[in-house]
C-alpha cells in the first residue's frame, strides 16, 4: 500500500460530458455508464462538466474552438481538486481532453509521470496531423509541441507511452528526438512498466483501445493489444505508486453498466490505492 492510500485519499469523481473532437456521438454515449461505475465504486456522486451534442466530425481548429469553453472549465475543476488535496477520477468521451487535464496534473505535480495508455501516441501535430483529428494532438498539445491554450507544463522526460503500437512517421521522429519512453504491448508488460515507472507518482490516462480489439467497444481497433490480464498487471505495479488521479475514456456505447465490470476490475489494483 501507498503512503497516500494509508493515510486515506479523498477522491473526486468527474464526468466530462461535452464533446471533444468526437466524429461520432458513440463516446458521449458510453461516458454517463462509467461515470456511473465510478461513482458507485468510490461512493461519490460526480460532478459534470459540459454536456453532449452531435458530433462535428471536422478538424481540429474548429473542434478545439467549439470544445475549449468546456475544456477550460474542466481545467478549472482540476485546478480547484488540487488546491483542495482531492485525488481526480474521471469519465471522459475522447482523448482530447487530456489537452486540459494534463497540463493542471504537471503544475501541480511535477514529480508524477503520465502513463498513457493508448493503441497510438497522440503526438502529432498541426502541421504533422493527416487527418486532422484533435484526438491525435491530445498529447503534443501538454508537452509544447504546439499551442493549445489550454497549457504546456508536461515534460517529456515524465511521459511514459504504455501499449501504445500505431504510430505515424512523425511521431516516430517526435518519440525519437525527445526521448519519450515507450513500454510496447508483449511479454511481462506489467513488470516493465513497473520499471519504468520506478516509484515515481503516477496519473494514468487510459484510451480503451489500448486493449486488444473485441473487447470492450472502442472507435479504433489496433491489432497486437494488451489483454484485461495484462491491464490488471500493469495496475498492479503502478498501485505501487502514489496515484496522483486517473482518467478513462474512448469507450464507446455499452449495453449495460455490467460490460464495465470487466474493465473496471482489470484497473482494480489503482482504484483500490486511493481507498
Amino acid at each position: 500500500m501507498n503512503d497516500r492510500a494509508a493515510v486515506g485519499a479523498s477522491v473526486a469523481v468527474t464526468h466530462f460530458a461535452g464533446r471533444a473532437g468526437d466524429h461520432n456521438d458513440r463516446a458521449m454515449a458510453a461516458s454517463p455508464r462509467l461515470a456511473r461505475a465510478l461513482a458507485d465504486r468510490f461512493g461519490a456522486a460526480p460532478t459534470v462538466i459540459g454536456s453532449p451534442r452531435p458530433a462535428l466530425s471536422t478538424g481540429w481548429e474548429i473542434e478545439l474552438d467549439a470544445a475549449r469553453p468546456e475544456l477550460e472549465r474542466l481545467a478549472a475543476h482540476y485546478r480547484d481538486l488540487f488546491e483542495r488535496g482531492e485525488t481526480p477520477v474521471t469519465a471522459l468521451g475522447r482523448c482530447a481532453v487530456a489537452l486540459a487535464t494534463l497540463p493542471v496534473v504537471a503544475h501541480h505535480r511535477p514529480d508524477a509521470v503520465v502513463v498513457w495508455f493508448d493503441a497510438h501516441a497522440d503526438v502529432n501535430t498541426p502541421e504533422s496531423t493527416t487527418t486532422g483529428y484533435l484526438g491525435g494532438l491530445a498529447l503534443s498539445g501538454p508537452l509544447g509541441a504546439w499551442e493549445s491554450g489550454l497549457g504546456a507544463e508536461v515534460a517529456t522526460e515524465n511521459v511514459i507511452l504504455a501499449g501504445v503500437r500505431d504510430i505515424d512517421p512523425p511521431e516516430t521522429e517526435f518519440v525519437g528526438w525527445s526521448r519519450l519512453l515507450l513500454v510496447a504491448p508483449g511479454p511481462d508488460f506489467g513488470p516493465r512498466l513497473g520499471d519504468a515507472v520506478a516509484g515515481r507518482p503516477v496519473y494514468v490516462h487510459v484510451d480503451c483501445d489500448v486493449l486488444e480489439p473485441g473487447i470492450v467497444p472502442t472507435d479504433y481497433n489496433v491489432r497486437d493489444g494488451i489483454s484485461l490480464a495484462e491491464l490488471h498487471d500493469a495496475a498492479t505495479a503502478l498501485a505501487r505508486s502514489e496515484i496522483v488521479g486517473i482518467e478513462i475514456g474512448e469507450l464507446e456505447t455499452i449495453t449495460g453498466d455490467e460490460a464495465l465490470s470487466p474493465l473496471l476490475d482489470a484497473l482494480g489494483p489503482v482504484f483500490d490505492s486511493l481507498g
